[in-house]
C-alpha cells in the first residue's frame, strides 16, 4: 500500500460485528436494535447497517425521518424495521408510509396526528410510544400514557408495536434514578400489555436482567463506547483514525507550540507534526491531556490546530510519512472522549469526511 497522504478512517466491521454479540451475551434474551442516528455515528449508517443485518439484527433506530430514508434505501423494503425517534413530525406521514418506517410518538399531538393519518389511509399504522419515566426529554407523561390507554378510541387505527423509554443515568450502575425509571416503566409496560417494551440503550443493557425486556438499543457501545464511559475489555475499537506525520521538529525547554504562548515544552524533546486536526475530527479540546499512538507507545498531544495536531515523540524511530494514530484500538476512544471533557458519542460523529475512509471486513458472517 502506497504512504498515506491524508488522515484515514477504518471502520473494522468485524469489530462491530463483536461488540453487537457482545452486547447480546449481556442482554440474553433481549432483542439487539442498533441506535444508527446521525449516519451511525458518523461511521456511515449503509455499511454499518448491512454488516448488522447480516449478524442477525432486524430492527434499527435512527432520529430524523431523512435518515431512515437513507437507510431503508440502503436496506431495502421489508428487510428490517426502521424507527424514527423524531416520531410523527408535521408533513411526514407520506414519507413514512413511502419508506415502510415506524414513528415513535412522543406526545398526545403527535398521537393525534397519526390517528388522523391512519384513518385518511384506511389502515393500521404500525408505531411505538415514548413514555418519557423522569428524563424530561422526549414522550407522553405517565399520566398522557395512562388516559391514553383508557380511551381506546385515542388510540384508534394504530398499531403499537413497542412502549419506550430511556434511562438517564445508566452510566452510572449505582444511581438511584435508574431504580426510578425501572418501576416508572414497569407501570407503563402494564397500560399496554400486548406491546413489547424496550428501557435500555448501551449502557442500561448492561445493567442487568431487571433492564433488559424485550429490546435493547444499543448505539455508542456498537461502536466500542464503553457502558460506564470509561474503555471496556468486553469491547472492540472500530474507528482507527490514523494520520502521516508531515514533519518532525526540536523544541528547546519553554518553546511555546502553536498560537500564543499558553502551551510550551518542558524539556528539550521532539515533536511530530501529524496530518490532521479538528478538521478531521480530533476534538481540539484534547490537547495537553491526550494520547496519540504511535511507535509502540502512547505519545502526548501538544496541541490540535484545524488541519494539524503536534505530538511529543521524544526519541522514538519516527520519520515523515509514518502513521500516527489519533483514535483506535491503542487511543480509545473514551479516553480520548475524557481527555477533551466530552463523550464517546461527540468524538465520533464529529469525525469528518475529509479523511480518506475504508471499510475492513475479513470474517464474513453467513447470511
Amino acid at each position: 500500500m502506497a504512504p498515506a497522504s491524508r488522515a484515514r478512517l477504518s471502520v473494522d466491521l468485524d469489530a462491530l460485528a463483536h461488540n453487537f454479540h457482545a452486547i447480546a451475551a449481556e442482554a440474553e434474551g433481549a432483542e439487539v436494535a442498533p441506535v444508527l442516528k446521525a449516519d451511525g455515528y458518523g461511521l456511515g449508517a449503509g455499511p454499518v447497517a448491512r454488516r448488522l443485518r447480516r449478524e442477525g439484527a432486524r430492527t434499527f433506530f435512527v432520529a430524523r425521518l431523512a435518515e431512515g430514508e437513507a437507510l431503508r434505501a440502503e436496506l431495502g423494503q421489508g428487510e428490517a424495521q426502521i424507527m424514527v425517534l423524531d416520531g410523527f413530525t408535521p408533513g411526514a406521514g407520506e414519507r413514512l408510509a413511502a419508506s415502510g418506517l415506524t414513528p415513535v410518538l412522543n406526545g398526545v399531538g403527535q398521537v393525534s396526528a397519526a390517528v388522523a393519518f391512519a384513518a385518511s389511509a384506511r389502515a393500521p399504522l404500525p408505531c411505538a410510544l415514548q413514555i418519557d419515566t423522569g428524563m424530561n426529554r422526549q414522550g407522553l407523561t405517565l399520566e398522557q400514557a395512562a388516559a391514553l390507554a383508557q380511551a381506546p378510541d385515542r388510540l384508534r387505527g394504530l398499531d403499537i408495536g413497542l412502549v419506550l423509554s430511556h434511562l438517564g443515568s445508566a452510566t452510572q450502575p449505582g444511581h438511584p434514578r435508574n431504580a426510578e425509571q425501572l418501576a416508572a416503566f414497569r407501570r407503563v409496560r402494564d397500560l399496554f400489555p400486548e406491546a413489547r417494551a424496550s428501557l435500555s440503550s448501551s449502557a442500561g443493557a448492561f445493567l442487568g436482567a431487571n433492564y433488559r425486556f424485550d429490546m435493547v438499543r444499543p448505539g455508542i457501545s456498537l461502536f466500542g463506547g464503553g457502558p460506564e464511559e470509561r474503555p471496556d475489555p468486553r469491547l472492540r475499537a472500530v474507528a482507527t483514525l490514523a494520520a502521516p506525520i508531515l514533519d518532525i521538529r526540536r523544541l528547546a525547554p519553554g518553546d511555546p507550540v502553536g498560537y500564543g504562548v499558553s502551551i510550551r515544552a518542558e524539556h528539550a524533546t521532539r515533536v511530530a507534526v501529524v496530518g490532521a486536526g479538528y478538521a478531521d475530527g480530533v476534538i481540539r479540546a484534547a490537547r495537553r491531556s491526550g494520547k496519540a499512538w504511535a511507535a509502540g507507545a502512547h505519545r502526548r498531544i501538544y496541541i490540535v490546530d484545524m488541519d494539524l495536531t503536534v505530538v511529543e515523540i521524544g526519541d522514538a524511530d519516527l520519520h515523515p510519512g509514518d502513521m500516527v494514530e489519533l483514535l483506535g484500538p491503542h487511543a480509545l476512544l473514551d479516553d480520548l472522549a475524557a481527555a477533551a471533557g466530552s463523550i464517546a458519542h461527540e468524538c465520533l460523529v464529529r469525525l469528518s469526511p475529509r479523511a480518506e475512509r475504508l471499510y475492513v471486513e475479513r470474517a464474513l458472517a453467513p447470511i
